[in-house]
């Protein structure tokens, strides 16, 4: 369990004293944690001892303890496909790489089901369907292609839908409309963008509510996101898998679907008919197609007529 996770625990007992500590290393999670436990004892306002004492309530032995798993998680947020190429390099000898990848991406898949509670897409839905603005998606150079899938997917089922896509300079303008009304749903894996992170904090400054997908890590938008959905993002490969994080998004939206009102069954009936009026799809064409040539042919006379 991540040290975030051990100090966000509903059943932990803190005293005032030592939730003044979980208060700071929340906030400026994980680096708060990471100088001595008398600097972090002197910013929180604290004893030294009150320090130890929280550390060992985590289940640590000491503060050593708790500051290597949070070295630990740090080199793990920072890891590139450079750093990771030797250490997942599969052996010779170990079968087809296609089939071992493919079955660790199956298994990242299956530990999907238990890395967020079921009340966290419930939680998600009623923001994004509950939203009286606008719902927007963003992501980073491989998560955005995520965000805009779900942004298509919702555009299908409510109407004010932005997917944001690339950040630019120019994306920045956005949040000058952006206010209590709206909804952000961020989708940030490790190796975090600093754009990505700097556009959602501004959004949740700006009153926006904020839904996070995000890795074990944890992109710093968890600080301040309403629902975060944690995936699983290792695989044998240099590079993390985003299979488990579009099947959580895939999720999501068949939990919208389930609750869809009569409204969202009226829009997409709309949807459906203004793309076969413009044979947006190839069934469509076809069908046209076929109207066309099963209609009786005017004659010359006919038509002169």
């Amino acid at each position: 369990m991540a040290v975030r996770d051990l100090l966000m625990r509903e059943d932990l007992p803190l005293t005032p004293s030592e939730e003044k500590i979980v208060r700071l290393l929340l906030a400026e999670y994980p680096t708060s944690g990471l100088g001595t436990a008398t600097s972090l004892a002197r910013r929180a306002g604290v004893s030294d001892p009150t320090v130890v004492r929280l550390v060992m309530k985590l289940g640590f032995s000491g503060f050593p303890d708790f500051q290597a798993k949070l070295l630990a998680e740090v080199e793990a947020r920072l890891h590139s496909p450079l750093l990771m190429m030797e250490s997942k390099r599969a052996p010779k000898a170990s079968g087809s790489p296609i089939l071992t990848y493919l079955r660790s991406v199956g298994e990242a898949i299956e530990k999907a089901q238990t890395s967020a509670p079921l009340q966290s897409y419930d939680r998600a839905a009623r923001l994004v369907m509950g939203a009286k603005g606008d719902v927007l998606t963003l992501g980073g150079r491989f998560s955005r292609h995520i965000a805009s899938m779900f942004a298509g997917h919702l555009v299908q089922l409510r109407r004010g839908v932005c997917d944001i896509d690339v950040v630019s300079a120019q994306t920045f303008d956005i949040l000058a409309e952006i206010g209590g009304r709206d909804v952000l749903v961020a989708f940030d894996y490790r190796r975090y963008q600093s754009d990505v992170v700097a556009f959602a904090r501004q959004a949740s400054g700006r009153g926006a509510r904020v839904v996070l997908f995000t890795d074990p890590w944890q992109s710093p938008i968890a600080a301040f996101a309403e629902v975060t959905i944690v995936s699983p993002v290792e695989a044998a490969s240099p590079y993390d898998t985003m299979a488990p994080a579009v099947a959580q998004m895939e999720a999501l939206v068949a939990r919208i679907v389930a609750t869809a009102d009569g409204g969202t069954r009226d829009r997409i009936e709309r949807l459906e008919e203004v793309r076969r009026q413009n044979a947006v799809t190839v069934d469509d064409a076809d069908a046209d197609a076929d109207a066309a040539r099963s209609s009786p042919r005017k004659t010359r006379k006919d038509r002169s007529t």
